[in-house]
């Protein structure tokens, strides 16, 4: 259907029409732009109120802020898109901190003649997630480039929360003999867009791990936030990255058990048939949590009563170690090394 959308006087055709820089000079038609994609999708009292910035009140204590950029390739992928990521990934970064995830910002850069029907799916779906997750986005900007100068679009998001009294969760926290917990299978989310990049099919679909983690976060805190260490969500560089980066900060080491890692069959068969390692693939809707061994069990279960934690599984413990080695215990009985990689294995996961 050719959807024609009149927004102050003027007609955009969606379905048809594509982004030119006229979208972004700051007139009539950037105005055109943000009324009928964005703000429809993102509606709220904060947008309508037309201001160059929101005001808004927040509880006393400590809070949290987050930025980051997405820059994804393929923009849309088997259970999400760019939109989606960009707003999970935010939440997910305030929440890690145990915090309360309170408003977003969103800001756009997009190349000239890409097409208006994907913006409005990539916002609508933005607009989706926020409202799902109780977490309005409550500012923005546009800006468009000349064709060639992005890859359709690049979306940068900021989010701010607030922690609950008396918890302080730090990357340095870890100690030996504390447990490590993952909150689900590993590995969903950089295969189901490798697989959509190289339109690879499998016998069974991998779709992404993307979730906003909040939710899941809040039940931990409830019920033994006293006991959490630190938490991370492993996205680029995977549980490896994480780990290591965790036990550099600690000045700790670890050891896991390679068969209590929940990876799923389709993903490890798919890592193996491109030579990937799964503890290197990137995740958008998983947690890593460092606890004390004495919650660990009241945690582990409050995580499985959860939607999003219904395969989290203790991996392993914090160990002494003055390398701060990341050691894990094989499935053929022996042991190896788990090191960060220099780049990435996966470019343009998020």
């Amino acid at each position: 259907m050719n959807m024609m959308i009149r927004a102050c006087g003027r007609k955009l055709d969606i379905a048809n029409g594509r982004v030119d820089l006229s979208h972004g000079a700051g007139g009539r038609a950037m105005g055109d732009l943000i009324e009928v994609i964005f703000h429809k999708a993102f509606d709220n009292d904060w947008l309508r109120a037309g201001n160059d910035q929101s005001a808004f009140s927040v509880p006393g204590g400590r809070m949290v802020i987050t930025t980051d950029g997405y820059v994804v390739s393929p923009l849309f992928f088997p259970g999400g898109n760019i939109g989606t990521l960009a707003i999970h990934g935010t939440i997910n970064d305030i929440s890690m901190a145990g915090a309360v995830p309170l408003y977003l910002s969103a800001s756009f850069i997009i190349e000239e003649g890409f097409p208006l029907s994907d913006l409005e799916r990539i916002a609508d779906s933005m607009g989706a997630a926020s409202r799902e997750a109780g977490v309005p986005i409550i500012t923005g900007d546009t800006k468009v480039v000349e064709r060639g100068k992005a890859d359709g679009v690049f979306i940068s998001t900021a989010g701010v929360g607030q922690v609950p009294d008396g918890l302080d969760l730090r990357a340095d926290a870890a100690r030996p003999g504390d447990a490590v917990i993952v909150s689900g299978s590993i590995g969903d989310h950089g295969i189901a867009v490798m697989s959509k990049r190289e339109n690879l099919e499998f016998d069974t679909a991998i779709v992404s791990d993307s979730a906003a983690l909040h939710g899941l976060v809040a039940a931990m805190v409830e019920t033994g936030g006293r006991h959490i260490r630190l938490m991370r969500d492993p996205t680029r560089g995977g549980i490896a990255a994480t780990l290591n980066e965790i036990a550099s900060q600690s000045k700790v080491g670890f050891r896991i058990d390679e068969e209590a890692i929940p990876l799923k069959p389709e993903v490890a068969a798919a890592c193996e048939f491109l030579g990937l390692d799964p503890l290197n693939v990137a995740n958008e809707g998983k947690l890593v949590a460092v606890v004390a061994p004495k919650g660990a069990d009241a945690l582990l279960a409050a995580m499985r009563a959860h939607p999003l934690g219904r395969e989290a599984a203790l991996i392993g413990h914090v160990v002494a170690d003055g390398n701060c080695f990341v050691q894990m215990a094989t499935s053929f009985g022996g042991g190896r090394i788990i090191d960060w990689l220099s780049g990435e294995q996966l470019p343009r996961i998020c």
